[in-house]
């Protein structure tokens, strides 16, 4: 998610020590404890959403998961904040519900469409192109890339291309690719709005609106496909079902926690790295637990976006120019 977060003192997220929260000096070990978070259990949502979908319904499956730890995200805020901790106004509601449904249904909707007929690696490698969505789209705004940006625009888009050369060629579904393709435009639209209109100040309250109506939204789009036609809750797998709840339990709730700590505590450019650990973290488990193939195509095309997305993240890295002394005469 990426909410505006309100500048308020970090506490550290569950199984993190208070004592380890970094101070003024430097990053402290939570830090990198919750990076390390962030990088793992994302990159292995991808995996998960795999699974889930061998005896599960697209749409259905991923508007439960949000829809349940939605509500629970809502409950955790009552529960600490009591009901002041999810007031918002009528503004702030209809912001997040946008969000949610930019973000939850168009973006995480369309990848688990997606993730029926590509692999989770694939899938994960053209996300990593969110970022470069981003830079284009602050463009728009009057804010010009720097060139390293550029650099890692066009690199990401030729890495793209690579990626999808072989739904061209046939040997994948090209309406895999299309699909998530297309959720990460709208993940990028989500998340360049998020930026810029009126948000709630309690990011994990609006974490938690974006989330039930995101996951409704992609509850209706089920319902519009029929995926409850002929649907039997018994045929469901045990594994697709462990899968369901990792996603809502440890992918949504533990997750987000160590991402929405981590904008608090940590420097943007260094919380933004996820992009590219990510998608690596998803074509190895990929590889290791369902044996997804590591074509050619994969490997060179998601090195090539991999690095676009680090020089698109670098910049906000580089140490700004000192400012001149004046000189004496």
């Amino acid at each position: 998610m990426t909410a505006p977060v309100s500048r308020t003192p970090a506490t550290a997220p569950a199984g993190i020590p208070a004592d380890a929260v970094p101070g003024p000096a430097g990053l402290g070990s939570a830090v990198w404890m919750a990076l390390a978070v962030v990088y793992v259990v994302w990159g292995s949502t991808y995996l998960a959403i795999r699974i889930a979908l061998e005896t599960m319904p697209s749409f259905l499956s991923a508007g439960a998961r949000f829809v349940v730890a939605g509500l629970l995200l809502g409950g955790f805020v009552l529960f600490r904040q009591g009901r002041a901790g999810l007031r918002v106004d009528r503004r702030q509601f209809g912001s997040s519900a946008l969000v949610g449904l930019l973000l939850l249904t168009g973006g995480n909707g369309l990848v688990v469409l997606g993730e029926n007929s590509i692999p989770s690696g694939l899938a994960a490698l053209l996300v990593a192109v969110v970022p470069l969505w981003m830079v284009l789209l602050t463009a728009t705004t009057g804010d010009r890339p720097k060139p390293v940006e550029l650099a890692g625009v066009l690199l990401g888009l030729a890495g793209l291309a690579v990626l999808s050369a072989p739904a061209i060629g046939g040997d994948i579904a090209p309406a895999g690719v299309i699909a998530v393709v297309c959720a990460t435009l709208t993940w990028a639209a989500g998340s360049f709005a998020a930026k810029r209109i009126p948000m709630p100040g309690n990011v994990f309250a609006a974490s938690a609106y974006q989330m039930v109506v995101g996951g409704l939204g992609n509850v209706l789009i089920g319902l519009a496909r029929g995926e409850q036609h002929g649907l039997d809750l018994g045929a469901f797998s045990t594994r697709s079902w462990l899968a369901l709840g990792y996603l809502v339990v440890v992918g949504s709730l533990v997750g987000f926690t160590a991402y929405a700590w981590l904008l608090q505590s940590a420097p943007l450019t260094l919380v933004a790295t996820y992009a590219y650990v990510n998608p690596v973290v998803a074509v190895l488990l990929g590889s290791l637990v369902l044996a997804e193939p590591l074509t050619g195509p994969t490997l060179v095309g998601g090195a090539i976006v991999v690095v676009g997305v680090c020089l698109v993240v670098s910049v906000g890295r580089l140490p700004a120019r000192a400012p001149r002394k004046p000189s004496r005469r």
